[in-house]
């Protein structure tokens, strides 16, 4: 079974360290093959904020795939916002904004939403709808096939729209033909599992809240989540686990399991249980 870690929003430089520790001990006793940051990693893309992020990530004991989002794009130093935009970010987390990772039953597929010229708002262009395409298509049968982003696909609240990425509607299209299980963001701190409707094949949105970051929406508590596919999980599920850190317990514990069905397996839908 593969069992990857979704970490969004951490905000270095607004973290809780009894979080980050907590964090790092839950990344240890569940051992991902893979982490996805799904950006806004630093909360304004100063050198030491990515240096306390790379440090984290470091001790999570598996390769990690990172997106920027548009708090890792320097706000107030002009000059680099618009020269060298990412020029920190590389420095931390290499010079592949657009990473990807294959195994025998994943593949994961980050694309880069951020654009200098936008304060928040994330778009997605043509040339990275195709991209993402031709590789969603070449996937195995076994592979679960995931799209990185930062900011969401999807949204549950209306007062979320306005973060809605540009594009998205197109690109979704594309991407549930070319066959997309899920695509997932963060960016709006709000965790939740959405069937999308009215695609050519089942795809979900996956969010992720914010992980680490004092900067929690109201009764929303930090949260990551685990996915799990492969041989030791149900035939053809995914199993989507949210985990909630717990300051009572000062320890992750799961708060929420989805189980999506991706078409080829022949079962449709999600079953959201406590």
């Amino acid at each position: 079974m593969s069992v990857l870690l979704q970490i969004s929003d951490t905000h270095f430089g607004t973290e809780h360290p009894q979080v980050v520790e907590a964090l790092v001990e839950l990344a240890a006793q569940r051992r991902p093959d893979v982490v996805v940051l799904s950006g806004d990693i630093t909360q304004r893309a100063r050198p030491a904020q990515f240096r306390a992020a790379k440090a984290f990530v470091d001790r999570l004991g598996a390769p990690v795939l990172g997106v920027p989002g548009n708090h890792d794009i320097p706000l107030f130093d002009l000059w680099t916002r618009l020269r060298r935009p990412y020029a920190r970010y590389i420095a931390a987390f290499g010079a592949e904004l657009e990473p990807l990772y294959r195994s025998s039953d994943l593949l994961v597929v980050c694309v880069n939403t951020t654009r200098a010229w936008r304060h928040k708002h994330g778009e997605i262009s043509a040339l990275q709808v195709a991209r993402v395409s031709r590789l969603l298509e070449a996937a195995g049968p076994a592979q679960l096939r995931a799209v990185v982003v930062h900011q969401p696909v999807a949204v549950t609240l209306t007062e979320d729209v306005p973060n809605l990425v540009r594009g998205h509607a197109v690109a979704l299209q594309r991407w549930a033909a070319a066959g997309a299980d899920l695509v997932m963001g963060g960016h709006i701190h709000l965790p939740y599992v959405m069937a999308l409707q009215d695609m050519a094949r089942p795809i979900w949105a996956v969010q992720a809240g914010t992980a680490v970051s004092s900067r929690v929406r109201k009764d929303v508590p930090n949260s990551v989540n685990l996915l799990c596919w492969g041989e030791d999980s149900a035939p053809g599920c995914c199993r989507i686990e949210q985990w909630d850190f717990s300051a009572d317990v000062g320890a992750f514990v799961r708060a929420r399991v989805s189980e999506v069905r991706p078409a080829r397996a022949g079962i449709e839908g999600s079953v959201p249980r406590s």
